[in-house]
């Protein structure tokens, strides 16, 4: 792929965009580090010449390209070696219990998989109203992750490991860097407008929050529990080879 300047310079912005991210694909299959015919394109545009770093930074730059091209890539699509791709896990997924009370977005029940089966958490419990994994926007979201994640329909609360911890914004609250889960118990996540519901508030025996120094009285619970899988990881494991 060669052009004269004068070719390159009657293109829109958005094709001279779209033909330096298929120069920065070439280049990294052909394992080139040789960037000199793609910064003479950036010369033209006149933006300031790249140094090749490493192959994450030139990922970078291809999806820069991508996205002013007026191109996307989903998630999954970066250039092909970026991607360590599945691995064997790691560890077993241990007696813990994800329990979701009534969380209503397919969206964060997806994300909410993806970081129990990323970080080895343990099983997800659906409450009567959230949707399940036969779900296509879960399944969407989750990228495999659902497959994997031992998970219920309508079990119990009271069935499931003490103590109950709900994971929700109270006075009453313990900071969540502050609290030492113990070996088994049971995570209650909540619904995304009202949080936790009454009845499964009465029956926890703890409440822990993820401490906020902003305007807003709350985050998104899949970001919430994130920030709680992390920490119930490294109090667990926190060295991990």
């Amino acid at each position: 792929m060669s052009f004269t300047k004068r070719k390159f310079l009657q293109l829109d912005l958005k094709q001279k965009h779209k033909k330096c991210a298929e120069l920065l694909r070439i280049s990294y299959e052909e394992k080139s580090t040789d960037l000199s015919y793609y910064n003479q394109l950036l010369d033209w545009m006149h933006f300031l010449p790249y140094i090749h770093t490493d192959f994450k930074a030139l990922a970078d730059r291809y999806h820069w390209h991508l996205q002013n091209g007026g191109l996307s890539l989903k998630e999954h699509n970066l250039l092909p070696s970026l991607r360590a791709g599945d691995h064997t896990p790691k560890l077993d997924f241990p007696n813990i219990a994800i329990y979701l009370d009534r969380v209503r977005s397919a969206y964060n029940v997806g994300s909410i998989l993806r970081t129990v089966e990323a970080l080895r958490i343990g099983s997800v419990y659906f409450s009567e109203r959230t949707p399940f994994i036969d779900n296509e926007k879960i399944a969407r979201t989750a990228m495999g992750s659902a497959e994997l994640v031992p998970c219920f329909q309508n079990v119990p609360l009271k069935d499931l490991p003490r103590p109950i911890i709900a994971l929700d914004t109270s006075d009453a609250a313990i900071p969540v860097a502050e609290f030492d889960f113990p070996e088994s118990f049971t995570l209650v996540l909540g619904n995304e407008e009202y949080g936790i519901s009454n009845e499964t508030l009465k029956e926890a025996d703890y409440i822990i929050e993820v401490p906020l120094f902003g305007a807003k009285n709350s985050i998104n619970v899949a970001c919430a529990f994130a920030i709680a899988a992390a920490k119930i990881r490294t109090q667990y494991c926190p060295v991990l080879k």
